[in-house]
């Protein structure tokens, strides 16, 4: 069975410090005896990202030969958590798994399974990542034992968090099943669960051991899932590649009748490109204030907390990237046909460009929504940075966001909303 990888190598340096002079004069600082020496050292990530089908089946060695990739004679100890939608939409995944180990018992052991409940709820309560904590203290899974995620997302993230906290990290392989988890998030390094009202307010940069991708399991999404899925692909393009941009707008009719290769390609390229992002964008562990990867974000994050969830996040993230498309061209950096193509495109595949929670209303009496720039920017810290679209596939940065430019944006999507409704 032929199995596709992707290998991206980014290097982790600490800060150079060359020629660093503290604000103090010598004489303070030998006055009180004081030395100052720098510990320099470079901690280089690698990790593979793999492409699949079945990736269960006895005679598929991908998940054995990610077991055994540095320690080969040994038996290789997991603890398997499953999303509960994906074990409701694939009953009989339990016993695949359990028959994979089977089939492999003199390599690999499968100590314990568990569900545990997908999407935001998982994420919400702190409570389930107790949990596993304790089981992976109980099972005595150490650092050279394996947690392995299997489901979406926010499965993948609370997991994530539970493994990279657990002996202060153990490994962790990442099994996607929605398309937004292999197209984005579950091939970066970041894991993380909401607390204190925030959207991944607490959380860890720690890349896993391994990603597998089993394009199987997208079969199975509902298609309200399956389209969400596509908007991180349509980010990343705007942002990074206009040619792959434009191959979606030519293949949209066939990503929206979810034709097999053509979703498969899109999964794909979006994932090498975030990946590509991660390991040369120079900044894979968020240090300063950008964020490129999050263009759309700091109004999908909060149009899911005023939603109360019920938009999904990649709903979300279509219509914070029709927001600021439609923002940039007001802006003048983008132009309005440009504006138009992005929104249109959204539109074929049967994404939504606007939710009635852009126009409610905070304490203060302005739009809720923009509240969400100050909790982006309180995210990271440091300044105010955005990334808006001077062009199909060339982001830019901004440090300020006119809120009535903002608020035109809004109305404007409104009305196109009102006039698609009256055409119907």
């Amino acid at each position: 069975m032929e199995n596709e990888f992707i290998v991206e190598t980014p290097e982790l340096t600490a800060a150079a410090t060359d020629g660093f002079s503290p604000r103090s004069d010598q004489a303070t600082l030998d006055s009180h005896a004081t030395a100052v020496k720098w510990q320099r050292f470079s901690v280089p990530y690698a990790y593979p990202v793999a492409f699949t089908r079945n990736l269960f089946a006895s005679d598929n060695p991908l998940l054995l030969e990610m077991l055994a990739m540095r320690e080969r004679d040994k038996r290789h100890r997991c603890l398997v958590y499953l999303d509960e939608g994906v074990v409701t939409a694939q009953p009989d995944l339990p016993a695949r798994v359990r028959s994979y180990f089977d089939a492999h018992s003199q390599h690999a052991e499968l100590i314990d399974w568990v569900v545990v409940p997908g999407g935001e709820d998982i994420k919400l309560h702190p409570g389930h990542v107790m949990a596993m904590l304790k089981a992976i203290h109980r099972l005595g899974i150490d650092r050279h034992a394996y947690v392995i995620a299997i489901g979406g997302g926010a499965v993948l993230d609370a997991v994530g968090f539970a493994a990279a906290t657990a002996h202060r990290g153990v490994r962790h392989i990442r099994i996607p099943t929605t398309v937004l988890a292999q197209n984005d998030s579950g091939v970066g390094v970041k894991n993380a669960i909401n607390t204190h009202g925030v959207k991944n307010f607490t959380g860890t940069f720690a890349p896993p051991w391994a990603v597998l991708n089993d394009f199987d399991f997208l079969s199975t999404l509902s298609r309200r899932e399956r389209v969400a899925g596509i908007a991180e692909a349509i980010k990343v393009a705007l942002i990074r590649d206009g040619d792959f941009y434009r191959w979606m707008e030519g293949n949209a009719l066939a990503l929206a009748r979810f034709d097999r290769a053509t979703e498969e390609f899109m999964v794909r390229r979006s994932a090498e490109l975030h990946m590509r992002q991660i390991a040369y964008g120079g900044d894979p562990f968020e240090l300063g204030s950008a964020r490129p990867l999050d263009f759309g974000h700091w109004s999908a994050h909060k149009l899911e907390a005023l939603s109360h969830h019920e938009v999904q996040h990649g709903e979300a993230v279509a219509i914070g990237i029709a927001l600021d498309a439609r923002y940039s061209a007001l802006a003048g950096l983008l132009s309005d046909a440009e504006a138009q193509r992005i929104v249109e495109l959204l539109d074929t595949l049967g994404l939504a460009t606007f939710h009635p929670q852009l126009l409610a209303s905070g304490p203060d009496g302005e739009l809720a929504i923009l509240a969400g720039l100050r909790e982006f920017r309180e995210h990271l810290g440091g300044e105010l940075t955005v990334t808006l679209l001077a062009g199909i596939g060339q982001g830019v940065e901004v440090h300020a966001i006119d809120t009535a430019l903002m608020a035109q944006a809004i109305a404007w999507l409104k009305a196109r909303e009102e006039r698609h409704a009256l055409a119907q």
